[in-house]
């Protein structure tokens, strides 16, 4: 399972850039076609483009990704998380950057496709887990805001991500349609084919893209390298002898290749291979009301290099040809079951997940082949958990969970002090959220109280040089990391306007934090330590139709943290954002303006931060307006547009890393690699 063979990648490839384009030219001629029995039509398309997100009930956010949004539609899950208020990332040039949430990353983030975890294997996640996610290939992306779910696997101390497919329903024999176009500036060229047929017994679902783009060039006009070429194919068979029964099987692979101005190597390989199925019954009885069962499988084979997306340039640490091939192997299963009384909901089950890592590398072109691969981690978690929902009134409700997780993780590495030994952990996690109606005011408030216990991950256990003082290595010292936050805010609706607004305060006992220090002949080195940290912050927004034609909206967001244990501020933290939009729409058509607000960031703690990036200095403030409009033909066909930058804008995010030398950045004097500069974008939806 190291990978398909050249010839099916390529293959494999070239269909699906074959049927997006053959489809997509006659199906823009199509009119209003429809299907006898087809239960399962296609949502009509909206002519407008997305620039804000409100909450769809407490603390979670529920939205459409194939929604036309801007900034420019993304092209992995952190680049569509970013729009999202709250949700930063860091960045590192065009493509594959790492979400942050509220100022927390990595695995404080719990994310899930299709109900399994796809982990990353670069030991300083050039291959996030997110940058194997397509967001326009998924139907719904599901947000949980901090640690107030349990039963969508251990850690998540931040927050849940869920990108899903859903099954499908057809009645009599049918099928449907959704495919896209997307092309802009700096060879931007994006393919999406989502295409389903089926009857009231059974379905088969294939969705494909292709997404590529070169280096842009930033608000200054110089070239700043980014470029992308990247695909996806996922196959599904679905099962439905009745309307209460589903069985699903899931296979995908995909590709890719990736340059980052902030890396001293580029990514030439992000191979994926997945399989997942799945098990549904609902309508069990008066009380077993649905059982849910779920195995999976992901793999990642990556291949980092300094030659194939840039040329070495012959001098220094990276002057000559090397390469790193790392893969992660990750299999999963997950057993849950529903019971209803009068006034209450209890969720019920037990998961497992096992993943292996491994590397081999060297000196010189493609060096790593013919290589045998060297086991360097194995991990483990069983958890138990339960979530209950009392609805103790028509206007209140009471939500708790709780989980038990059993982790443990055993180092392989033959050169390391710990080589050999395993480590393990049962960790507790559990959270209790009260929600109340209010009538009078069309309004929902809530407060909850969460903890959750995190096991460090492969990149906190493996990627630092050293661990605490006193301790023989990271694998041996680090500690989990146990989250206590306090959630509370209230949402507001009525015909005109819609408000929310959500706050939280949490201490977090062994924060794992990264120091970064010069060393020996110069070069960067890593220790992993505890510390003790406070968070606070929050987010709010509003939307305000003027008039029948005219809509407002604007978010806030604001995350600060500080390391209690040395009295300075915690690292990594993103700056107070806000968005203020503007919408003209009629019946068929839209235009719009976003006006992103970024304040500096003079809150650092410089050389710290994380295994991907580190405060190394403070961020000056900016502001960017961007243009879109859409026009929806018919039923079946959008058109939409847009400009982003419009002024074109020379700025950076504060989460960014620096410039790398090898493409000429100084290494001496750190620069943020510069965003894009007026960016234009143009898109055709089509559905039937």
């Amino acid at each position: 399972m190291s990978g398909c063979t050249p010839v099916f990648a390529l293959s494999l490839r070239g269909t699906i850039a074959v049927l997006c384009g053959s489809l997509l030219a006659p199906l823009a001629l199509a009119a209003e076609p429809g299907h006898e029995g087809h239960e399962h039509d296609s949502a009509e398309l909206s002519p407008t483009v997305i620039t804000a997100v409100a909450p769809s009930s407490p603390l979670t956010i529920v939205t459409n990704p194939k929604d036309p949004r801007q900034p420019v539609p993304a092209s992995d899950g952190a680049d569509y998380l970013k729009t999202i208020p709250g949700f930063s990332a860091i960045r590192s040039g065009g493509t594959n950057g790492d979400p942050v949430l509220r100022g927390m990353f990595g695995s404080r983030l719990n994310i899930l496709t299709n109900g399994g975890v796809m982990l990353g294997a670069c030991p300083n996640r050039m291959d996030a887990p997110t940058s194997y996610i397509s967001p326009e290939t998924y139907d719904r992306l599901t947000v949980i805001k901090g640690p107030q779910s349990v039963i969508w696997g251990p850690g998540g101390s931040a927050g849940t991500i869920l990108f899903e497919r859903e099954p499908e329903r057809f009645g009599t024999l049918g099928s449907r349609v959704n495919a896209s176009l997307l092309a802009g500036s700096n060879g931007r060229f994006d393919k999406v084919l989502d295409a389903a047929a089926g009857n009231s017994q059974a379905y088969a679902r294939f969705v494909g893209n292709q997404s590529r783009s070169d280096d842009y060039q930033d608000g200054n006009g110089d070239s700043v390298p980014s470029r992308w070429d990247k695909w996806n194919g996922d196959l599904t068979l679905g099962w439905t002898p009745d309307a209460d029964t589903l069985l699903e099987l899931t296979a995908g692979k995909g590709d890719g290749e990736a340059r980052y101005a902030g890396r001293g190597m580029d990514g030439s390989q992000f191979k994926r291979e997945s399989l997942g199925l799945r098990f549904e019954k609902s309508n069990l009885g008066e009380v077993l009301d649905k059982i849910e069962a779920q195995v999976y499988y992901n793999y990642a084979d990556h291949v980092m290099d300094n030659y194939s997306l840039r040329t070495p340039s012959g001098s220094g640490m990276m002057g000559m040809p090397m390469v790193s091939n790392v893969d992660r192997r990750t299999l999963g299963a997950r057993i849950k079951a529903t019971w209803r009384w009068a006034d209450v909901q209890l969720i019920s089950g037990i998961d497992a997940q096992t993943n292996e890592h491994r590397k081999r590398g060297g000196m010189g072109v493609d060096a790593h082949k013919g290589q045998s691969w060297t086991k360097d981690a194995d991990f483990h978690n069983y958890g138990l958990f339960s979530e209950l929902t009392w609805y103790a009134t028509g206007a209140d409700r009471l939500i708790t969970g709780a989980r038990l997780d059993r982790a443990s993780a055993r180092d392989f590495r033959q050169t390391s002090a710990t080589g050999g030994d395993t480590r393990a952990d049962t960790l507790p996690s559990g959270f209790v959220r009260y929600e109340h109606d209010l009538a009078a005011l069309s309004a929902t408030t809530y407060i909850g109280l969460g903890h959750a216990q995190r096991f460090p991950d492969y990149w906190e256990l493996f990627s630092p040089k050293q661990g605490p003082a006193g301790a023989a290595n990271a694998f041996d010292g680090i500690k989990p990391e146990k989250t206590t936050q306090l959630d509370f805010g209230i949402q507001y609706r009525d015909e005109r306007m819609e408000a929310w607004a959500s706050g939280y305060v949490g201490q977090i006992r062994d924060y794992i934090l990264f120091d970064y220090r010069t060393g020996m002949m110069g070069m960067s080195t890593s220790q992993a330590q505890n510390i003790d940290a406070r968070i606070m912050g929050g987010e709010l927004g509003a939307a305000y139709k003027l008039s029948e034609n005219w809509k407002a909206d604007a978010t806030l967001a604001y995350a600060w943290g500080k390391n209690s244990s040395d009295g300075k501020a915690l690292p990594q933290m993103p700056p107070l954002e806000s968005r203020l939009g503007l919408t003209y729409s009629q019946d068929k058509w839209s235009t719009g303006a976003l006006w992103r607000l970024v304040a500096a960031q003079n809150r650092i703690a410089e050389n710290q931060g994380n295994v991907v990036g580190k405060d190394y200095e403070k961020s000056a403030g900016f502001g960017v307006f961007s243009l879109n409009g859409a026009y929806k033909v018919n039923n079946n066909l959008k058109l939409s547009a847009g400009v982003d930058n419009l002024f074109d804008k020379a700025y950076a995010e504060h989460l960014n890393l620096a410039g790398n030398a090898g493409f000429g950045y100084p290494a001496s004097d750190p620069q943020p690699v510069s965003e894009p500069g007026r960016t234009f974008w143009t898109k055709v939806d089509i559905s039937f």
